[in-house]
């Protein structure tokens, strides 16, 4: 597909007009990259407080132990449930987040090619040379690490949701086995939870995997 070029335009104007879109295209992606900031935090925001209201209710009926094995098991799973739903969004918006990151990395870069003699008044990221993906984590993390993803809203809701999801195996055990044998079901719950921290670790990493391995559009 071909552009067609419109009529009465000079270079001067063209380049006015192109200027005038990349601004609009640098605020947009700034815009995008706010919302999925935003998103993420209200989600969070939803599963925590989920979950401080189950444990306040869970202390109420722990008074009546009659009750509290039904309620503990109607609970923690749909928590669980509600965690996993939650990590997987989280890491949606952190992919997305970095996608327009990056988009304004490349506007950046576009800048500061315009008078290579000012270029220093930019800071850091966005610093032609390095890949795109390492350009927009620059303006997340001082340095590229894989220690950055420890430190995401989705890898907080997810290590909380894995010691909900041990706490819930333990629950399971004692009442199947009893509760003598809690000596040997904490260890239990405790790999539940690394288990089901690691697997989360594993899909976050294999998600910021692909969007690194699609090409850039430069």
């Amino acid at each position: 597909m071909t552009s067609v070029e419109p009529e009465g335009i000079d270079e001067q104007q063209r380049r006015a007009a192109f200027m005038s879109a990349l601004v609009t295209e640098h605020f947009v992606l700034q815009s995008a990259a706010s919302t999925t900031v935003s998103e993420s935090a209200g989600r969070a925001s939803v599963y925590l407080s989920a979950l401080s209201s189950s444990l306040v209710a869970t202390g109420f009926i722990a008074q009546s132990p009659r009750l509290f094995v039904p309620f503990a098991a109607s609970v923690i799973p749909v928590l669980v449930l509600l965690g996993i739903f939650t990590t997987v969004r989280l890491v949606d918006t952190g992919v997305q987040n970095l996608q327009y990151l990056e988009g304004i990395a490349r506007i950046r870069e576009y800048y500061r090619e315009l008078d290579p003699r000012n270029a220093h008044l930019f800071t850091a990221w966005g610093r032609p040379g390095t890949d795109r993906t390492s350009q927009a984590l620059e303006s997340l993390a001082l340095k590229r690490s894989p220690a950055v993803g420890l430190f995401s809203t989705a890898s907080m809701i997810a290590a909380i949701n894995s010691v909900i999801a041990g706490a819930g195996v333990v629950l399971a055990f004692a009442v199947l086995l009893g509760t003598e044998r809690l000596a040997v079901l904490i260890p239990l719950g405790l790999l539940a939870a690394a288990g089901s921290l690691a697997g989360f670790y594993r899909y976050q990493g294999s998600r910021f995997r692909a969007r690194e391995a699609v090409p850039d559009p430069g």
